[in-house]
This record gives C-alpha cells, structure tokens and sequence, in this order.
C-alpha cells in the first residue's frame, strides 16, 4: 500500500492566534514534467496515483480554517512567530486590516472563503487560495511586488492545467485539434489586448491633435464630440470582443467535458450554485480589480509585478534570480501580445546572461542555470520577432 504524499504541520495563525493543521507535500511525492517557457511543468504526476487529481499548487499558500489568512506555505510562514521584522512591523498592520476586512460585509476574503472546497474543486480552490494570498499581501504598507509575480503566474499555471483538462486515452487522437482551437482563441485574445492598447494611444494622440490652437472652440467643440462617438463605437467592440473571447473559453471547456463523457460531473462547467468558474471571478472583479478570470488576464498581472520588482530592484537578487526575473516579464508580454516590452526585456536579459556568465565562469552550477535562461531569452526572443512582423 502506498503511503499517503502528505503530512500534517501544525502552525499557529499570526492574525487569530488558531492552530491549523495543514497539509504538506513529503519530499518526492510527485514528479513534474519538461518545464514549458514560463517555467510551467507541463505535467504533475503523483507517485500515489489515488491523489491525481490534486495539482500540487493546491498545497502551495496556506489559510487559516477560521479567519482565512493566507500566506505562501513556507518556511518563512512556518516560524512567524521568531521573525523579529515581522512580529514587530508588519504583523500589527496586517491583523488589524485582514480582520476589518474580514467583517465587512460583502468582502472579498468572505466570499472566497465560502466557496473554498478542495475535494469537489481542488484546481478552482488552489487558484482561490493563490488569490487570497494575493489579497493579503496587498494589505500590507509595502507589499512584495516578487511574492505577486509570483502568485499571480502561479495561477496563470493552474488555468493552463484546468483548461487542458483531463485527457483520456480515446480523446487524445482529438487534442490535436482542441490545442489549434485554443491556440486561435489565445491569438484573438493577443489581438484584443492590442486593441486596448491602441485605443489608450488613441486618446492620448487625440487629446493632442485638437490641442494644436489653430482651430476656433467651436470647430474644436464639434470635433471633440465626434471624436468622443467614434471612441464610444470602439471601446463597445472591446467589450464585445472580451465577451466574445468568453464564450468561447466556455464552448472550449464544453468540447473537452464532450471528449470526455466519464469525468465525474463535479469536474464539469459548473462551480458551487454558479454555471461556472468564470462567472464566480467575474462577480469578484466587481469587489477588486486585481481578480483574473483566465490564464491571460494571470500572465498580464505577473509581468506587472515582475517588472515593478525588476526595476525597483530591491527584492531581486544579482544573479540568476535577476536574469530569471527580466526573462519572465519578456516571455510573459510576448504571450500578451506586448512584443515592444517583450523585445526590451529579451534584450536584456540577453545582455546581463552573458556578463554574468562571463562573471562567475568556473561555476558550473550557475553558470548552467544562466545559460538555460540565456538560450530561452535568444529563442523567443526570435519568435517575438517574428509574431511583431
């Protein structure tokens, strides 16, 4: 009989003082595949096949069973409590704020925390757990643009896995096709982030064009209004485009449920008392505005935050973590579609691998890891280019 992949380490909660027992990966339970760009593991495998349907992110932030403080599940949050800086700094502000929030009615922390249930939805809890933490850091005065990157392409991962869907053996001969059919959906949703993009220079170019002062205001007066129809016209068709691109995700989870009519229905569209799972992030961008609803709106908040990390330059260490740093907010803008940002950052990371590869040469270990990272950065650096043409 194969032994159970998880332990039980009992920690105090910082904000309530409960002591949970909560449930820890044993070293070697599980083995991942061939890690995609963005460092995803193509594929968890548990070596005790009855916990298969766990991702292994599900075990990745930690929430108190009482008041729902969530933190990345660390060694750090394990001993809190002899963290000088913490006890002292932060825990007083973080306490006060989590549990206001906690009593406000109609908060987010609540609303998550009632939907929280890791046997029927263990992929959907593991991404609600990534948001709570998300949520809690934030509170903070000073918050880790690093640790948010970090959540935030984490959940990136889970959508990817939730939307690959389980894969029996009679449907893979059809996965072909659904991964074209995803794939063109994505490409859409590249389209459409540019579009945004666009109408932004749009407003901007023409806040300029009509303040060149050789027109009279009344002239000026009735451009402006016309200006402002035409804006309208093109900020509905982004909205329709977004709608249009939720659709389809819907109709793409519905093809894989169809290719696989075994799965239990718990596995299915819908989650809790709503049809799906989007529609219960959707009622939450309605409480915050950092709530992604797919794995495209997760890459657009990771590369936000790794890049105000990167730039701001205190959190990242000289190195490979940097290097890692600047190649995942290239990898991550080129997967939006904001290749010019992509481009910069490739550059970069290209330009500071092989200083630093030159730098520390004789140390095999590192020089192997930055020399990884340096061939990713040359080879989709390349496909940016080409997808930019």
């Amino acid at each position: 009989m194969l032994e159970s992949p998880l332990f039980l380490t009992r920690v105090e909660c910082p904000v309530c003082g409960t002591v949970n027992e909560y449930e820890t990966i044993r070293v070697g339970a599980y083995t991942e595949g061939e890690r995609e760009t963005d460092f995803c593991p193509s594929y968890i495998r548990w070596r005790n096949p009855k916990y298969q349907k766990y991702h292994s992110l599900l075990f990745f932030a930690a929430t108190c069973s009482q008041c729902l403080y969530t933190r990345e599940f660390n060694a750090k949050f394990k001993e809190w409590s002899k963290d000088n800086h913490f006890r002292a700094y932060r825990l007083k502000v973080i306490k006060e704020k989590h549990l206001n929030d906690l009593n406000t009615e109609g908060a987010l922390t609540k609303m998550i925390g009632a939907v929280l249930d890791q046997e029927r939805y263990p992929d959907e809890t593991a991404v609600l757990k990534l948001l709570l933490a998300i949520h809690d850091e934030l509170l903070y005065d000073h918050p880790s643009d690093l640790d948010l990157g970090r959540f935030y392409l984490r959940i990136a991962w889970m959508f990817r896995h939730m939307q690959a869907g389980p894969l029996s053996s009679a449907s893979e001969s059809a996965a072909g096709n659904h991964d074209d059919f995803e794939k063109a959906v994505s490409d859409m949703e590249i389209w459409l982030a540019g579009w945004r993009r666009n109408l932004e220079y749009l407003t901007a170019a023409g806040d300029t064009c009509f303040e060149s002062g050789g027109i009279s205001a009344e002239v000026e007066a009735t451009l402006r209004d016309r200006f402002r129809v035409i804006q309208a016209k093109a900020d509905e068709l982004h909205q329709d485009g977004g709608r249009i691109i939720s659709d389809l995700r819907t109709l793409s989870s519905d093809i894989r449920l169809a290719e696989n009519p075994g799965v239990e229905p718990d596995s299915g569209n819908a989650f809790h008392d709503y049809p799906d799972f989007q529609s219960f992030l959707t009622r939450l961008t309605s409480i915050s505005t950092g709530i992604p609803r797919n794995e495209f709106e997760a890459r657009r908040f990771a590369a936000r935050y790794y890049k105000s990390a990167f730039e701001t330059g205190k959190e990242i260490s000289h190195g490979n973590q940097s290097l890692q740093a600047a190649y995942l907010i290239a990898e991550l803008s080129r997967q939006i579609g904001d290749h010019d940002t992509a481009r910069q950052y490739f550059n970069t990371t290209i330009k500071m691998g092989q200083e630093y590869i030159n730098e520390i040469r004789g140390d095999r270990t590192r020089t192997a890891l930055a020399r990884k990272i340096l061939e990713l950065a040359l080879a989709q650096g390349k496909q940016n280019l080409a997808q930019a043409k």
